[in-house]
């Protein structure tokens, strides 16, 4: 790759700083800006991780004519209004999961993108990691026959805290679009859309779910059983039911992991090593993707936006969560 892309951060969280350390290790990419509410927070974040310039407003980032890249690393009840003001100054946009509080929301960002004719892919970093590849051609290939069940969790225990994004409402708090989106994201990856849904929630004290339990039907008869929590620390772990094999991706399955296959030759575990969180992979895609001069992933692509957004609002529905 010839090109330097001049990545500029939105946000300057927990999240951001993991991503820009995987960054410096994608060729081709320059942390060139990050961008906060507070000048002081953005000019920490920019000297802890070597960005070039720094900015005390998201505006002035998106009007920074150097910059190519926009990743969104607020919460996510800000996504909307950050990815249309990037789009607005015609900056490619990584938006983190889930793009947005809805589908209504995501249906006029990826218009928006459309209309302004620039590059726009949600931050599923997931589905470009190693070992969730593996498993994916593991399914597509149909070696252990069909996937008959699905059970994937992610919980942890949040110290309750009105303050903190997690619990509060008004930040688009809750386990389901914190957490749950991984369990939910891996049933439509791997076993499709459901063709129905059940779901249950405890809906705490400020309003949010602290722990949802959804269940996934699909007509052929395979069956996802998903589990969220931010009360509560789950095996994180995703197990895949065949007719002749169980898969196991290993805590936490959502993140770079190990895999574990039992069948009738034995039980075989596969290590995936490596030496960052593992969002230098969704990077060095949407360079790619650019490069290519598209403007829409060939992986992670509207569609799967929308239908993985429509099965949050569903989901919502059922257990009566409105934002």
């Amino acid at each position: 790759m010839n090109k330097t892309y001049n990545w500029g951060i939105l946000g300057a969280g927990k999240i951001a700083g993991k991503f820009v350390q995987d960054l410096q290790k994608v060729e081709g990419a320059k942390v060139y800006a990050v961008a906060s509410r507070s000048l002081d927070r953005a000019k920490e974040f920019a000297e802890a991780h070597n960005a070039t310039n720094f900015y005390g407003s998201y505006l002035e980032l998106v009007k920074d004519e150097a910059v190519d890249i926009i990743y969104i690393a607020t919460p996510h009840v800000f996504h909307f209004e950050h990815t249309i003001l990037a789009l607005d100054h015609k900056k490619a946009v990584l938006c983190e999961k889930p793009m947005a509080m809805k589908r209504e929301q995501v249906l006029k960002m990826i218009n928006k993108a459309k209309q302004e004719k620039v590059f726009l892919m949600e931050a599923l970093w997931t589905y470009f990691l190693p070992h969730y590849n593996y498993v994916l051609d593991i399914v597509a290939s149909g070696k252990y026959g069909k996937l008959k069940e699905l059970k994937a969790d992610f919980g942890f225990d949040a110290p309750f805290d009105t303050e903190k994004r997690i619990y509060n409402k008004e930040l688009g708090g809750g386990s389901l679009l914190d957490v749950g989106i991984y369990p939910v994201f891996a049933a439509l990856t791997l076993l499709g859309k459901p063709d129905k849904i059940e779901a249950k929630a405890t809906i705490g004290k400020t309003g949010i779910d602290e722990n949802c339990s959804i269940q996934f039907n699909y007509d052929n008869g395979a069956v996802a059983n998903l589990y969220s929590a931010i009360d509560e620390t789950t095996p994180t772990e995703a197990v895949l039911v065949f007719e002749e094999a169980e898969i196991t991706i290993n805590s936490r399955f959502h993140e770079p992991s190990s895999v574990e296959i039992k069948s009738k030759d034995g039980t075989e575990t596969l290590e995936f090593d490596m030496n960052t969180h593992g969002y230098n992979f969704e990077a060095a895609h949407v360079q790619q993707m650019l490069t290519e001069n598209r403007l829409e992933s060939t992986v992670m692509n509207f569609e799967k936006s929308l239908e993985l957004i429509s099965l949050l609002d569903r989901i919502r529905e059922k257990i009566d969560l409105h934002y």
